[in-house]
């Protein structure tokens, strides 16, 4: 019996995976290892190419993904270490699907913007 989870049950385990891929820095990190291919980054690239991400708040977020089977991490016998990190099958099925509403969002951001300027002119009448 296949058992599928429930997103908007506040209890079920698939609402805590979707925070991790679809939180602001999951859903960064996971369209940086999806750019180029899909191929793997060190650390430190991604900390330069998700802008404003704290050494911290990466570590944290690769590890969520990485026990939630979206991203590989392997790790390099050598001196200094080396740890790279790269997609699994799910991560970058995940991946494209957030890559694919990134572009969209990019594509209309002059409607966002205009939706953005009549609300905020609707609520400045209000004052």
């Amino acid at each position: 019996m296949v058992v599928r989870g429930d997103v908007y049950d506040r209890n079920c385990p698939t609402r805590v995976i979707a925070n991790h891929a679809t939180g602001q820095w999951g859903s960064l990190v996971l369209g940086k290892l999806l750019d180029d291919g899909g191929g793997t980054k060190r650390f430190s690239e991604l900390r330069r190419e998700v802008s404003g991400i704290s050494e911290k708040m990466l570590a944290q977020t690769l590890q969520a993904l990485e026990r939630d089977g979206l991203v590989h991490r392997e790790v390099h016998p050598v001196i200094p270490p080396r740890v790279d990190y790269s997609l699994t099958a799910l991560g970058t099925h995940a991946a494209k699907q957030i890559s694919e509403l990134f572009g969209w969002i990019e594509e209309n951001l002059p409607s966002f913007m205009a939706a953005q300027d009549e609300y905020d002119a609707r609520r400045a009448e209000k004052v």
